[in-house]
């Protein structure tokens, strides 16, 4: 998926508002510890390695207490698309949530949501040997914190069709939660994607109005 977006503003006057051509603190972390990860795998053809251990196993977890897979896994990725579209969406709409948050904030964010999301995922695929990778459900937990802190700035859905950032979100949540009951891994993959959602929409709305005004 592609994004782009622009502030909304009633009337006629649109100010269009592009992301910062620089990489903030905690982002830019992030960023380059998944680059890091993904050229050792592909450069040591590790790809085996790495899923096993750092993978989300959901099996793995509770049978032999690979517990640091509830971390890791949000650093492992399946391919080159899979890694340039969640560093994107990271860079496009994460600078402008850290500014928000402030670094330390940002950073509790992130990992709640994606560890959330992994525990999620764990609890309803108890038995399943597949690993499941990727930063998807931090990234969709950055998505509901710009939904909720800007919700009528406008996303260009493949920079075609214009949606106030809150109904986006409602959209791929509803997408999200039917596509979670398709059999598979892809049943894994979405149901982490909906557990990024849940996780950071709790967390926000909890403490939305003192994150707000940090």
């Amino acid at each position: 998926m592609n994004y782009n977006y622009h502030q909304y503003r009633p009337g006629f006057n649109q100010q269009f508002i592009r992301p910062q051509t620089h990489f903030t603190g905690a982002v830019k972390n992030l960023v380059i510890a998944n680059i890091a990860v993904f050229l050792f795998m592909t450069i040591f053809r590790t790809e085996g390695f790495f899923l096993y251990y750092f993978g989300l196993v959901p099996r793995l977890v509770w049978s032999k207490g690979f517990i640091w897979q509830l971390v890791t896994y949000m650093f492992i990725h399946g391919g080159f698309g899979h890694i340039f579209m969640n560093m994107f969406v990271l860079w496009m709409f994460g600078t402008e949530i850290e500014h928000a948050f402030g670094k330390r904030e940002f950073y509790k964010f992130y990992f709640i949501t994606g560890i959330g999301s992994g525990i999620i995922t764990m609890l309803f695929s108890l038995n399943s040997p597949v690993p499941v990778v990727g930063a998807s459900g931090a990234i969709y937990g950055v998505l509901v914190a710009f939904a909720m802190l800007y919700p009528n700035r406008l996303i260009y859905f493949y920079f075609l069709i214009p949606v106030r950032a809150k109904y986006f979100v409602l959209i791929i949540g509803i997408i999200t939660f039917f596509s979670s009951f398709s059999q598979g891994a892809g049943g894994i993959s979405h149901l982490t994607h909906l557990g990024g959602i849940l996780i950071a929409y709790l967390y926000l709305k909890k403490d939305f109005r003192n994150i707000r005004l940090r």
